[in-house]
């Protein structure tokens, strides 16, 4: 739930208070946490408890102004540093958030950041976080401004549900384009959106794994494709450059699963020929080879295995745990775990997937991360 503007100065007002506070925050002790603020602060409560539970999930800076949605919401810290820097060796100057909400993409950015956004007590929010004066009420479709780059993040779902197709966004990505026509635009998007005509830059980026946005760039910001992943300090970054790329073909010592980043954009033979891999299906996502690459994780292959097989093999194994992997094929890994009935002391892993026409199993053994023993540098 927001806060109003008078629960924001609140906050503001009493920060020292707020962050002296000893609290639980178990679901097990949620009442007795809301009971202990409702005494202490009255009506502002209840705006308290949303701050400190927000501040409690880890995801920004721990003395920043947010409410449960907008830290939900947020840009990772990390993939809004990698886009400054992108923006940075493009050679911009200046960005204009056009949705700025608490002010995630302003965080350390190297260059002048301007924020807008309807809602007046993000924009408090924002102003407070950032130490900034250059953040003001305004709508993103009406916003006028000289920055070098206008960034915008439409939201990303109606009803509860994922929106998929451009149009449908908050405002509308076409009609964000078309008012903000001649300028250079950098539009955040779910990564499940089809953003198969767009004609400029689309990088996807995941954290640690997680996918967590596509990111539009007008023509002049760039072409093609990119995935980016971060690990911690560390950025992969993955274009579409590489045109010698493999075919798919037998499985071979390892099976790779690849960051969903790679996946999302349509990079996956150019990830394979990157790091000496190939599909085991040209419609599959799977890639295999002799090595795992630095810094990932794979299952090492042991046999196919027909799906009215599995259960017969994974008894002759002595499998007794189950990581399962299902791409290609309709089943229900919660469903088949229990349909396997393990009784037995090993751990395996194995991929549903299909190959040609034929659903399979691959059983293959537990997933091992790379080591100087299984990769080549």
């Amino acid at each position: 739930m927001s806060y109003t503007p008078a629960e924001v100065s609140f906050l503001m007002d009493h920060h020292e208070e707020i962050v002296s506070l000893d609290l639980a925050l178990t679901k097990a002790s949620r009442l007795k946490d809301a009971e202990v603020l409702k005494e202490k602060f009255g009506d502002f409560g209840r705006a308290v408890m949303e701050l400190v539970t927000a501040r409690n999930s880890g995801k920004l800076p721990h003395n920043w102004l947010m409410d449960a949605d907008s830290a939900q919401q947020a840009t990772p810290i990390g993939v809004a540093a990698y886009r400054m820097s992108f923006l940075a060796e493009q050679g911009v100057h200046t960005v204009h958030d056009l949705t700025c909400s608490i002010g995630t993409e302003g965080y350390n950015c190297p260059f002048d950041y301007f924020g807008s956004d309807l809602d007046e007590s993000r924009v408090r929010m924002a102003r407070y976080n950032l130490s900034s004066s250059k953040i003001f009420r305004a709508d993103a479709l009406t916003t006028t401004t000289t920055a070098d780059v206008l960034l915008a993040d439409p939201a990303r779902r109606a009803g509860g549900r994922r929106i998929t197709r451009p149009g449908d966004l908050v405002p509308p990505l076409p009609e964000v384009v078309d008012k903000h026509r001649g300028k250079e635009l950098a539009i955040k998007c779910a990564p499940g959106l089809d953003f198969s005509e767009w004609d400029g830059l689309v990088i996807v980026a995941s954290v640690d794994g997680g996918v967590k946005e596509a990111c539009l760039y007008t023509p002049g910001l760039g072409t093609g494709r990119n995935a980016v992943m971060i690990r911690g300090e560390k950025i992969d970054v993955l274009d579409d450059q590489e045109t010698n790329l493999p075919e798919a073909g037998d499985i071979g010592s390892y099976l790779i699963d690849p960051d969903g980043a790679i996946v999302r954009a349509g990079l996956v033979r150019h990830y394979a020929a990157r790091e000496g891999l190939h599909q085991i299906d040209p419609r599959i996502a799977y890639l295999t080879g002799e090595r795992i690459p630095e810094g990932t994780s794979a299952f090492p292959f042991i046999e196919k295995v027909p799906l009215k097989r599995l259960k017969s093999v994974l008894k002759s194994y002595d499998a007794g745990s189950l990581e399962i992997l299902v791409r290609g094929v309709e089943v229900d890994p919660d469903q088949l775990r229990k349909k396997m009935k393990l009784k037995g002391k090993k751990p395996f892993a194995v991929i549903i997937t299909r190959i040609g026409s034929q659903g399979i199993a691959l059983l293959c053994q537990p997933r091992v991360s790379s080591s100087e023993d299984n990769y080549a540098t």
